[in-house]
């Protein structure tokens, strides 16, 4: 009905994918047409698709082939996991038309990358920093890319990023179709439609300053010593739910003790290598763990179905984050709850914020055991004993003394020596449950002790009996 190519009807079908989302409906017949397209609409709206068909579709039906280094589209977007999720959306349907795809990002080696546009690439999504770089080096060339794609245009700018986006647009060909998506258009963003688009069509379905009526917005009010209680029953629903701190620290300590109170959780957050942070949204995603305690890194471009909760454990500081947050629930149509957690000293910055916001939450003070966590959870989950860490390998093996290993005492009784400098030996880098573990893994995903999960467990060890994800 909307143009879309068998073949790739096929796909979808297959996945389960057979209505279109509005956005979806609103764009592919022009966008289908070769027509320069502006999409607006939040995170979660199907926009991935509504790129991702004419993208695929247009590029199977052009002639001629792709040259070693020389890609012929172009998906540009803000962050490694927004490209990670988007890239497993393209593939299965460039794959079924006889393209190939392959990802560009900073945080992980270079050397695959190089190989696969000397090889030749039809679609590439990137990132614009290390895109940028491997254009710098030679590696790659633009000039006969015949689609972009800029997505999440206005997190690019609250980035920083718009000055790369058009130093990379300007060596693309000015002929070629060009869509862009975004939730708003300031910060810059109306500059690059005036500048790369030509008499784009505009399709607006839901404007991100207004609030989804699937949501219900909660701000409760703890007293400071009760909030780590507060949170634990907040994440000990069976339903899926996100959690969000405001620094890197707060949020793999929170992902830790919650696992200790028998909650599994993984965190998200930029000092995880990329193959912590796989392994972790995978496992949220796949059902492995309910809960997943992120900082802003995952408030755009984190695509999980049936996220139930969303928590601000602690209360963003302006009204875009608290709408780009409150997206990650309520997507594809399901209804959600958002939390936002307060001391009696931030009320009056979390009035300021929710009212620029534009939501009237339901406030309300609570404890530890209120009837209304409860209300806000649904059913607890079952407790599930976290396993126990590995023993710390001995530091001596046979009968000799190891270097820097105190002398036994005459008359000492057992290995230590009973204390003294002796405990002293034995503590020799034992350390936390390697919290430094998870920038050392390179991301490889081969270590014995996965960065994946907190207290150095990996996370397919836990079992929550949630349901898994739907995939999209």
């Amino acid at each position: 009905m909307l143009g879309v190519p068998s073949k790739l009807v096929d796909v979808l079908t297959a996945q389960g994918i057979d209505t279109p989302f509005p956005i979806q409906t609103a764009t592919l017949r022009d966008s289908l047409a070769g027509r320069d397209v502006l999409g607006r609409g939040r995170t979660g709206s199907g926009k991935t698709l509504a790129f991702g068909i004419p993208l695929v579709a247009r590029l199977a039906a052009a002639p001629g082939r792709t040259s070693a280094k020389r890609p012929r589209a172009l998906v540009l977007l803000p962050t490694r996991e927004l490209a990670t999720q988007v890239h497993q959306v393209i593939s299965p349907l460039a794959q079924a038309v006889g393209l190939t795809t392959t990802t560009v990002f900073g945080g992980v080696g270079q050397r695959p990358q190089e190989v696969a546009f000397a090889r030749g690439v039809d679609i590439v999504v990137a990132c614009p920093g290390r895109l940028e770089d491997l254009m710098k080096q030679g590696f790659v060339r633009l000039d006969e890319v015949q689609v972009t794609v800029l997505d999440e245009a206005d997190h690019m700018a609250d980035l920083g990023f718009l000055p790369g986006v058009k130093r990379i647009l300007d060596t693309t060909p000015k002929g070629g179709q060009r869509l862009l998506f975004s939730a708003t258009l300031d910060n810059g963003v109306d500059v690059l439609v005036k500048r790369y688009l030509t008499s784009p069509v505009t399709h607006s379905v839901d404007d991100d300053a207004s609030t989804e009526p699937d949501i219900e917005h909660h701000v409760l009010t703890v007293d400071a010593a009760e909030k780590p209680a507060v949170v634990r029953e907040l994440a000990s629903g069976v339903s899926r739910s996100m959690l969000f701190t405001r620094t890197k620290h707060h949020a793999k300590t929170l992902a830790r003790n919650l696992t200790n109170a028998g909650i599994p959780a993984v965190d998200l957050h930029g000092n995880l290598s990329q193959g912590a942070r796989d392994r972790n949204l995978a496992a949220f995603r796949d059902g492995e763990v309910r809960v997943l305690v992120a900082t802003d890194v995952a408030a755009r471009g984190i695509h999980v179905d049936d996220i139930a909760l969303v928590v601000h454990v602690d209360p963003p500081t302006e009204h875009k984050a608290y709408l780009h947050r409150s997206g990650r629930t309520a997507r594809a149509g399901a209804s959600g709850v958002v939390v936002t957690l307060q001391t009696h000293n931030q009320r009056g910055d979390v009035h300021a914020m929710t009212r620029k916001a534009g939501i009237k939450p339901i406030t309300a003070k609570v404890a530890p055991g209120a009837p209304e966590l409860l209300e806000l959870t649904g059913p607890r989950a079952a407790h599930v004993t976290p396993p126990p860490r590995e023993a710390a390998p001995a530091q001596q093996q046979g009968g000799g003394r190891g270097k820097g290993t105190p002398r036994r005492k005459p008359g000492a009784s057992g290995p230590a020596g009973g204390g003294g400098s002796g405990s002293r030996s034995r503590r020799g880098g034992s350390g936390s449950g390697g919290s430094g573990s998870s920038g050392r893994t390179g991301g490889s995903g081969s270590s014995g002790k996965s960065a994946a999960s907190p207290a150095g467990m990996s996370a397919a060890q836990f079992s929550a009996g949630a349901g898994r994800a739907r995939g999209r």
